[in-house]
């Protein structure tokens, strides 16, 4: 009786009754009754017999039953060429290259197809040395040994030997041309790639694919597609190439309009590979039900179990942690246990961290079949993202295997929960265990710095980071550029922008709100239009620096030029932030009317920010009237707003009405409305010590305001926030 683990229609359908019960015998050991069925098989001419046995062998080897191939070659009565090669390629692609040796050298007589096979092997089992050898001593060759020895060294990073070879092929097919472009394509190399891609007389499918892919691999997306559209007959695999190369660089809406356009026209049928570059195009592009839709198409062809290498569970994984269905997403987690991996694991972690689920987070973390890094510092990044600061340091202190990515992570925490001395203190002992600090590890601690204007801690970090070599990295040197400016610093500032040999928008936008912020006008306007001519796209926050920019000088028509840009010229729709901006604008400019008109032709209704900005400009110019509005307008939307209420007190006494004045103060005392005092802090031996307006101030704090204000020419930070 056949086992129950083979399946009986598989064996039946795909190979028959001889294979199934020779498979059978030779299993068992019964070489005999194997034997038995070979003899009775018909013989078909001269050669019939032998080769119904060597075909037989083919099938073993071909389903992985090599042990039972050699067996049956063994029994044979009857071998010739064909046999031992079979055997032999058997043996090369069951990777058993040391046997396949031992058979090679034993082989009675040997042609091409055994010295290629034997090629191939060692060429496969990255035994490159011994194939060159092998390919030398060749008594003859044909192109697919040529082939062979070409594909053998691009895979093994032989490339340039690679080309040698290919050059010397005394007749070349269409194989050889896709194997040397495809080596090509998978280095980088896409200009050598197109040179031979032009040389070639007849291209086929595959040399367009190669093609297609390999301006994917660099990102060059547009030229991808030029090639894709002129492919003369187009397949599912050049389609999937696209579709994935569109995904794979984030152009996900492209991705799925490829996928549409090309079912509609030329009706191909999507693949495995397809349906995975498809899930991420959804994810990317936050299509939940058009990613719903997807999976359900997949379960109707039945793909959903054809899944061996779990590739596509982990891209529908995906697909479902970034839509936050995690109860999806969690299904299919328990339905691939088996296939079950770290990075799948840290995939459902972070799709519960990031859908709010920090509970459930913890709970799949003790329970996951397998943990590794990434998820502790998920975790830890999970509990310091809600505020869950002790938490997170116990599982850092418990955290078995700790690296530069942790630490960052938890001291990036810190910061975020402004607990900057403690993660001054995690930085030291992360120095002190000899973890180096990452580029990201030094730009917090240095945004940290410029936050609390602690400029002596700011110059720390940075002479640290040029002791240690560290590479020119854009994030650390726009965190230099903003620390600097923002403790006062911004020639320094200006000299790390100027040495910089790229930026991005957050480098542009760092420079210009430091020189805004400095009241240095005409050097903000100069570094936006150093920007715009660099051809870098301004962004909303560059028009939030160029419109502060234009308050502090005063340029109230300037100001009005970049507001209608925004929207006009760069398509950005201007925010809360910057309607606020040009109240300020106008209130500075003394254009105290039209900054009102413009509160009450907003495109929404005015909140309590825009009441209290229009507020804050009528107090510079004490315009009475347009502030006791503006205050009346606040209180209403906030009862117990101090400024308001402050406001139109000194409103009421300017204007001489004391016993108004009196009554809005006993108001102020019935509703429990308090100014907030007015606060000023020093930085010293590491920590920010504040001092409020009105407190009694303690001996050590005298102590230390008779320190600094002995030594303000030494650079001590002193700064007043009211």
């Amino acid at each position: 009786m056949i086992p129950r683990y083979w399946s009986r229609s598989f064996l039946d359908t795909m190979m028959g009754s001889t294979f199934r019960w020779t498979l059978y015998y030779l299993r068992k050991g019964q070489l005999p009754d194997a034997r038995n069925m070979l003899e009775r098989m018909p013989d078909r001419g001269p050669h019939g017999r032998v080769g119904h046995w060597t075909s037989l062998l083919s099938r073993f080897s071909r389903f992985g039953f090599i042990d039972e191939a050699k067996s049956l070659f063994d029994i044979m009565p009857q071998k010739n060429q064909v046999t031992y090669n079979a055997m032999l390629s058997g043996l090369v692609q069951s990777g058993r290259i040391s046997e396949a040796c031992n058979f090679f050298e034993r082989m009675p007589e040997r042609n091409v197809v055994s010295w290629t096979s034997m090629l191939c092997g060692y060429a496969n089992a990255g035994r490159i040395d011994e194939a060159k050898r092998l390919f030398s001593d060749m008594p003859e060759r044909n192109v697919v040994s040529w082939n062979a020895m070409v594909v053998g060294l691009i895979r093994n990073g032989n490339l340039e030997e690679a080309k040698w070879i290919f050059d010397a092929i005394p007749v070349r097919n269409v194989i050889s041309w896709n194997a040397m472009i495809s080596g090509y394509t998978e280095n980088f190399r896409m200009e050598e790639a197109r040179v031979l891609f032009e040389q070639m007389e007849e291209r086929n499918v595959v040399t367009w694919t190669i093609m297609v892919t390999g301006y994917c691999r660099i990102g060059n997306v547009e030229e991808a597609h030029t090639l894709f559209k002129k492919i003369p007959e187009q397949n599912v695999v050049s389609w999937t190439a696209m579709i994935g190369g569109y995904a794979w660089n984030g152009f996900y809406r492209e991705s799925l309009s490829v996928f549409l356009e090309t079912k509609k026209n030329f009706n191909l049928e999507p693949n495995k590979e397809t349906f995975i570059s498809l899930a991420y195009a959804c994810a990317g592009a936050g299509f939940s039900r058009l990613g719903k839709q997807l999976h359900a198409n997949l379960i109707i062809r039945g793909m959903e179990s054809d899944d061996d290498d779990g590739r596509l569970s982990q891209s529908l994984i995906h697909m479902y942690t970034l839509f936050g269905v995690m109860d999806f997403a969690h299904h299919i987690f328990v339905r691939n246990i088996g296939s079950c991996s770290a990075q799948l694991c840290n995939l459902m972690i972070n799709g519960y961290i990031r859908s709010g689920q920090l509970e459930k987070a913890k709970i799949f973390f003790v329970t996951a079949p397998m943990c590794d890094r990434i998820s502790w510092t998920s975790m830890i990044d999970g509990y310091l993202s809600v505020g869950q600061v002790s938490e997170a340091r116990e599982l850092f202190d418990v955290m078995p295997d700790r690296d530069s990515v942790a630490w960052t992570a938890i001291i990036s925490g810190y910061v975020h929960n402004e607990l900057i001395p403690e993660a001054i203190e995690l930085f030291s002992e992360m120095r002190t265990q000899g973890f180096h600090p990452l580029n990201l590890t030094y730009a917090t601690l240095i945004g940290a710095a410029g936050a609390v204007a602690n400029l002596d801690q700011g110059k720390q970090y940075h002479s640290l980071l040029l002791k240690s070599n560290f590479e020119h990295d854009l994030i650390v040197q726009n965190s230099l550029i903003s620390m600097y400016a923002k403790c006062g610093e911004i020639d320094d500032a200006h000299s790390i922008f100027m040495s910089m040999m790229d930026r991005d928008i957050v480098t542009w936008n760092s420079m210009i709100m430091g020189y805004s912020n400095h009241g240095l006008v005409n050097e903000a306007l100069q570094v936006f239009e150093s920007m715009l001519e660099s051809g870098s796209h301004p962004n909303s926050t560059t028009f939030l620096g160029i419109l502060s920019a234009c308050s502090h000088g005063g340029l109230v028509d300037r100001g009005w030029e970049e507001f209608n840009s925004m929207r006009e010229v760069y398509a950005i729709t201007p925010g809360l932030e910057h309607y606020i901006c040009m109240i300020d604008l106008l209130g500075r400019a003394g254009k105290l009317e039209e900054a009102e008109d413009f509160v009450l032709r907003l495109p929404f209704k005015p909140n309590s920010s825009v009441w209290g900005a229009l507020l804050g400009v009528c107090g510079l110019k004490k315009n009475s009237e347009i502030a006791a509005r503006a205050a009346k307008k606040l209180l209403e939307l906030d009862p117990l707003n101090a400024p308001a209420h402050v406001v139109l007190c000194n409103v009421s006494a300017a204007n001489g009405q004391y016993l108004d004045e009196k009554i809005l103060r006993k108001e102020m005392g019935q509703k429990g409305v308090r100014k907030t005092p007015g606060c000023s802090w020093i930085p010293l031996k590491g920590r920010v010590q504040l001092f409020l307006s009105g407190s009694k101030i303690s001996l050590e704090a005298d102590e230390m305001l008779s320190l600094l204000l002995g030594n303000l020419d030494e650079g001590d930070c002193f700064m007043d926030c009211i």
